[in-house]
């Protein structure tokens, strides 16, 4: 399970919102071996006076937040981001200075779906990967 939220300037987010999810997605499919039909993706878009980011970014910084079931391996984790960096920075032309990632691990204990915790789903991909 993964849930992922992406943060940015509204009016920079606007047009490239279709293609930066695919991208997003492509590469937890690749990495995390998660399926395709699992897409849980939300824009966060903000107001230029409603984003404060650190100097020497410019108006297309954006922050990633993955949100997923701990139990990856940390190669599989590097793997993902520094997918991530490359694809967007190569497809959308975002600086990879202006993208920042961040992957928040949480016991299956800790999620809930489909009315159950996520301990007592048998989900039909695998986490430790």
């Amino acid at each position: 399970m993964s849930q992922i939220k992406i943060y940015g300037l509204k009016a920079n987010l606007k047009n490239k919102k279709e293609q930066l999810s695919d991208i997003i997605h492509n590469c937890v499919v690749e990495s995390l071996q998660f399926p395709k039909n699992k897409k849980a993706h939300r824009f966060i878009n903000l107001e230029k006076d409603d984003f404060y980011y650190p100097e020497g970014r410019t108006n297309e910084y954006i922050i990633i937040e993955i949100m997923m079931i701990s139990g990856r391996t940390v190669e599989t984790k590097k793997r993902l981001i520094k997918m991530l960096f490359k694809e967007i920075s190569e497809k959308i032309k975002i600086s990879t200075t202006d993208i920042e990632i961040s992957i928040i691990e949480s016991p299956a204990t800790n999620w809930g779906f489909r009315g159950m915790t996520g301990d007592e789903i048998s989900l039909n991909y695998k986490i430790d990967v």
